[in-house]
């Protein structure tokens, strides 16, 4: 093996273990009990369950917390977007691609895991369409 491929498996590795960091210890995971919206899906497939807690003020996103079980992908995902959509606008929000997940991540993840990767985000953005759609 070359330098380029021991960078490459090492740098997975650090990401792996990020993963499993954010699954054994997830950020923000905690009900919110003043939440501006809150809003939970489920992953048919394999039994993900999600809850997300926004609060907002001005259009942006204050506080953002999540609840529910699932794999390490599902809650790491969701542990790591809470982190990261921390003031960011709903516009920003409504923006962001399964690209941002896998930047998150560190990693693609495969067909089969996908949707476990993209759940809180998906759970996110139908809360901020659904209080968008109120405000109308």
């Amino acid at each position: 093996m070359n330098s380029i491929d021991h960078d490459r498996i090492g740098r997975a590795d650090l990401y792996r273990q990020n993963i499993l960091d954010h699954n054994r210890s997830p950020r923000n995971k905690r009900r919110m009990d003043n939440a501006t919206i809150s809003q939970r899906e489920v992953n048919m497939s394999c039994g993900d369950d999600v809850e997300i807690f926004v609060r907002i003020e001005d259009d942006r996103i204050t506080d953002l917390s999540f609840d529910g079980v699932g794999c390490a992908i599902s809650q790491a995902a969701t542990s790591m977007l809470t982190e990261k959509a921390k003031g960011l606008t709903t516009t920003e929000v409504l923006t962001l691609g399964r690209g941002f997940i896998f930047e998150l991540l560190g990693v693609e993840v495969g067909p089969a895991r996908l949707k476990c990767a993209l759940l809180g985000l998906e759970t996110l953005k139908k809360a901020l369409q659904d209080i968008s759609e109120k405000k109308q």
